[in-house]
């Protein structure tokens, strides 16, 4: 396409609860009776090292048994055809990528992938397995998930703000926008830019003067890359 259409994609579990895994907020939600300060904290991780690992080893597994569902499969076309495509994810599986999609940035981290304890930049991919106690960096520290946990910072959300700030149209898809900071990014996006709420409870997720589209992520999604193929364009009807 000659002036190529940027889409940036804010994507969060309501887009991976279609391919069955669990939303952090459901009433039989991702932690599964788990408190988060058990599993999700570095407190926890302090505590009893062993117990988060084994959570998140169970969490991998699922993961790896999941398919990308319409949605992802809808934004992976979309680039196939030319567009633009920059998805931002809170989520930490790999089904963006799986699905086709080149451009993602998980802003809470990998679930596919360890790190170590003591030097952020020291990642392994885990092609299977878990990770286990005793698992050591090459500095010698014990192996932990690498995943942004309640209480730590995250490290790429300059780096989202900036991708939002390029967008011709916004889309938001299956998330709460209540965790921060990862909810504030809308507040990046320039004021003449459209910007879309795929969600089922889309109405009652929408800031004022964004498009509330209530529907699942695979429907809506699916809807709007279709229409936008059509048109070549990332205008709305």
């Amino acid at each position: 396409m000659a002036n190529t259409p940027h889409l940036v994609v804010f994507s969060g579990s309501g887009i991976s609860a279609e391919s069955g895994i669990k939303t952090f907020r459901a009433s039989d939600g991702l932690w599964e009776n788990h408190p988060v300060e058990d599993v999700a904290t570095p407190s926890a991780w302090r505590r009893d090292p062993e117990r988060v690992l084994d959570f998140y080893n169970l969490r991998r597994e699922q993961v790896r048994k999941a398919k990308p569902n319409a949605a992802h499969k809808a934004l992976a076309g979309l680039e196939k055809n030319g567009f633009k495509v920059s998805i931002i994810t809170q989520n930490i599986d790999d089904l963006h990528e799986r699905a086709g999609s080149h451009h993602v940035l998980h802003l809470h981290g990998e679930i596919l992938k360890a790190r170590s304890s003591v030097d952020v930049r020291m990642q392994y991919r885990l092609p299977k397995g878990g990770i286990e106690m005793g698992d050591f960096c090459d500095k010698g520290s014990q192996l932990r998930p690498d995943v942004v946990w309640f209480g730590e910072s995250v490290p790429l959300f300059p780096d989202a703000c900036d991708i939002v700030a390029e967008a011709d149209f916004l889309l938001v898809v299956g998330t709460s926008l209540a965790v921060m900071p990862a909810a504030s990014l809308l507040r990046h996006v320039d004021d003449d830019t459209p910007c879309a709420v795929v969600d089922p409870n889309a109405d009652e997720l929408s800031p004022a003067g964004v498009l509330a589209i209530n529907t699942t992520a695979g429907e809506g999604v699916s809807a709007l890359a279709n229409q936008w193929k059509k048109q070549g364009n990332l205008l709305l009807p």
